[in-house]
């Protein structure tokens, strides 16, 4: 950044070097570009940002409606009580036992994750995270000043955890955790209870912290149940969980979380940092919190619908010439394989230069969620947040779309 003194004097401003490295989304960062296509008056799907068309339930937009108070006021630090007094009876009908001081409610799970971060690590400090991973734990870490070591896992199996091997070939003295998400996000993968033991066992070798993002726990499908990490014996101290209002209620923009460990040291920390930003939300703490009276007729629509699109767009997309996508076992995201050059230069093109019917589609770059440098490039992620009729097009969209596509492998 260039700042002018005067008409001969132009000195230089700098920014840190902290910015210069947050790397850019692969989920947003395309926005510029769907901007542009729509301005030419065509219709653009997005696949690309995991944003569900599912209604939002009605006792969420009830409670917002029937807000009575005249003072919008600071929570206690750690949410409202009444919250998370609500949240420990919620977690115990999922077998998972808590007190009130397990939680802290965040800005989303996205500040209980950097919230963890910076309460156990030190700069330098390394976490090690099976790729793909969901890209923005790049930007946690590297505003925390944390180091990612990246564990692969390859869309030949589906995404399945790596083998425990891997994952000790790669710990050293700044090893502080291995960091999961379960159901995946970006793969759909689910890791069984086999691969979760495996984990186990690593972690307490080596006396590691296991990060769990399970904020799309509720979505788990064919029959396959979600085991928690905080319901494994053992692991007590060593458990941090991050959970999340978005996608469970379809309420994105609430940026409601937590951040949740029966760890006491971790806990004490992480209040500091919490006090820090002084509260979470409040209007977003009450529609969470009236969010957990949800009807289970609600959850049941919702998970026959995601099951409904899931099957939908496997099938379709596997009957594409050179396509390979894995069935998800959980969450609204496939990893998609696809015979072109860059996923990256190909993502841009059908925003920029391609339409069919006056339709485009906008997907997520897979190379955004890896950090070995070249992993990815073949690959996209979609989220099936569509109703089937608009997959249906988007589909027909990227079917045309490969066959014209300059760069097709």
């Amino acid at each position: 950044m260039y700042q002018k003194i005067n008409s001969n004097t132009i000195i230089m401003v700098k920014v840190s070097s902290r910015g210069n490295s947050m790397p850019l989304s692969p989920i947003r960062k395309l926005v510029p570009y769907a901007e542009g296509a729509k301005r030419k008056g065509r219709k653009v799907y997005h696949l690309n940002i995991g944003q569900p068309d599912i209604a939002t339930p009605e006792v969420a937009i009830n409670a917002l409606k029937d807000i009575s108070f005249n003072v919008i006021e600071y929570s206690h630090s750690a949410g409202f009580e009444g919250y998370r007094k609500k949240l420990v009876n919620y977690y115990k009908t999922i077998g998972i036992d808590l007190d009130i001081n397990s939680i802290i409610i965040t800005a989303g799970a996205s500040e209980a994750i950097s919230m963890a971060f910076m309460s156990v690590m030190d700069a330098g400090d390394e976490v090690i995270i099976p790729e793909p991973f969901y890209a923005n734990y790049n930007g946690f870490a590297t505003a925390s000043g944390i180091k990612i070591v990246p564990v692969t896992s390859k869309i030949d199996d589906g995404f399945a955890l790596p083998p425990i091997e891997e994952f000790e070939k790669l710990i050293t003295p700044r090893t502080k955790g291995i960091l999961i998400c379960n159901p995946n996000n970006p793969t759909g993968y689910l890791y069984s209870e086999e691969e979760l033991m495996k984990l186990k066992e690593i972690v307490l070798k080596h006396d590691l912290y296991l990060f769990a993002d399970e904020v799309y726990y509720e979505f788990c499908y064919d029959g396959l149940e979600h085991l928690s990490v905080m319901r494994i014996d053992g692991l007590e101290n060593h458990v941090i969980l991050f959970d999340s209002v978005s996608k469970r209620y379809s309420e994105c923009g609430v940026r409601i979380g937590a951040m949740i460990s029966r760890n006491k040291d971790v806990m004490s920390i992480a209040m500091r940092f919490a006090q820090a930003r002084l509260s979470p939300p409040s209007l977003g703490q009450v529609v969470g919190e009236a969010s957990l009276d949800t009807p289970k007729e609600y959850f049941k629509e919702v998970y026959d619908e995601y099951i409904d699109r899931r099957n939908f767009l496997v099938e379709e997309l596997n009957k594409i010439e050179g396509v390979v996508c894995p069935k998800p076992k959980g969450a609204f995201y496939c990893m998609v394989k696809l015979p072109v050059d860059d996923t990256d230069k190909f993502a841009q093109w059908l925003l920029e230069d391609f339409e069919y019917n006056n339709q485009t589609i906008m997907m997520a770059p897979a190379s955004g969620f890896y950090a070995t440098p070249g992993l990815g490039k073949d690959e996209v992620r979609i989220a099936y947040v569509l109703k089937k009729e608009d997959l249906a097009s988007a589909v027909e969209c990227l079917k045309h779309a490969l066959e014209v596509y300059p760069g097709r492998k």
